[in-house]
């Protein structure tokens, strides 16, 4: 898992939303120590003892986090279910990711806490 090879995919990355999903990441990074990423399924994706969620970066309107297994998440203003166990979280906007920030690290608590259970 490489940090550097997501900052250099980052780096060339041509995308509307692209300080948007640089928040996320950060969002995200910071909920657990152990929380590592890389880049697959093509986008960067976040890892803790499996796949927690991946950048989808084929729609440009929105900056998009597929969830691979979401039962046992909290679906609240953050997630939208959606088929195959899996769940979207989804973003338009810098205040969009302010205004989910906390919601968004709440989830990927629960799934650090449901992962340690296992």
């Amino acid at each position: 898992m490489s940090k550097k090879k997501v900052d250099d995919f980052l780096a060339k990355l041509d995308h509307p939303l692209k300080k948007e999903m640089e928040a996320l990441r950060n969002t995200i990074l910071k909920v657990h120590p152990d929380i590592t990423e890389d880049v697959k399924w093509g986008g960067p994706s976040f890892y803790y003892k499996g796949d927690i969620a991946t950048f989808s970066l084929r729609v440009r309107d929105t900056v998009t986090l597929i969830f691979h297994q979401a039962e046992g998440l909290p679906a609240g203003d953050v997630l939208e279910a959606a088929p195959k166990g899996k769940a979207y979280a989804k973003f338009t906007s810098m205040g969009e990711v302010e205004k989910k920030s906390k919601g968004l690290q709440g989830i990927i608590k629960q799934w650090v806490k449901t992962m340690d259970k296992s």
